[in-house]
């Protein structure tokens, strides 16, 4: 399984504080049995000030670490991008980072309130040649109002990741609602842990895919934690990509 998601460096936003709880995660993600994380701190400027270069910096020194350790886990860079007028200025000059410099970037909006323009921010996107990948669309607390929203983005060409705890209900049974509704009506493109630590927010991708293949069969959930992911760090158009399926 490849996780797309997770915030496993330490020290650099509100995921792994030191070195000692990104070893714990890694060898939980082994465990669990991922192959391949792609790491995703914040990039929100005001508060966790990362840059495309500072990511890189640190997933090659905890990747030595891995080594050292003979964890056999493979680490990507990337970054859980809050959304900005300019996503593809930004993704273009650097500011911003996609997934191991591919195509597809990871963009969070407000938890809270709907961004304004959010479809022109990703058709924007879209035009300068990315793939917006909307993160933990179920957990947003407008979702329940806005639903129709996150339909038309997904319907445009936006993909959808849900929180693998969601399904579990690790986020309460509102976000357990909407992240199995959206299985069910086939707008969920991939499943992600956004691990932060290994206790309360844990590598848990393979309880997700066993979830999820509960609602949506075997070969979803299969490609919702590895055909999909795998497209994704070989850069392949979204459209050669296995559809979601309801």
């Amino acid at each position: 399984m490849i996780d797309l998601h997770c915030h496993i460096l330490p020290g650099l936003d509100d995921g792994a504080p030191d070195l000692a709880t990104s070893l714990e995660m890694a060898r939980a993600f082994v465990a669990d049995g991922v192959s391949v994380v792609v790491c995703t701190p914040h990039i929100l400027p005001g508060l966790y000030h990362n840059t495309a270069d500072g990511i890189r910096a640190a997933v090659a020194e905890l990747q030595a670490v891995l080594e050292r350790e003979e964890i056999p886990l493979r680490l990507l860079p990337g970054a859980d991008n809050h959304i900005a007028p300019d996503c593809a200025a930004q993704l273009r000059n650097g500011q911003m980072l996609a997934i191991a410099d591919t195509r597809y970037v990871l963009i969070e909006p407000p938890h809270h309130v709907v961004p304004q323009r959010m479809e022109a921010v990703f058709f924007d996107m879209q035009v300068a040649g990315y793939v917006p990948i909307l993160t933990h669309p179920e957990r947003l607390r407008w979702v329940d109002s806005h639903y129709d929203l996150i339909r038309r983005l997904a319907d445009a060409g936006v993909w959808m990741q849900i929180t693998a705890g969601s399904l579990a209900g690790s986020f309460g049974s509102r976000a357990q609602y909407w992240a199995e509704r959206m299985l069910d009506e086939g707008y969920a493109h991939v499943l992600a842990t956004d691990a932060h630590d290994v206790r309360t927010r844990k590598p848990d991708l393979l309880r997700g895919r066993d979830l999820a293949a509960r609602r949506v069969g075997e070969e979803e959930a299969h490609h919702l934690v590895s055909t999909r992911p795998k497209g994704v760090l070989g850069n392949r158009s979204s459209d050669d990509l296995p559809h979601p399926q309801s």
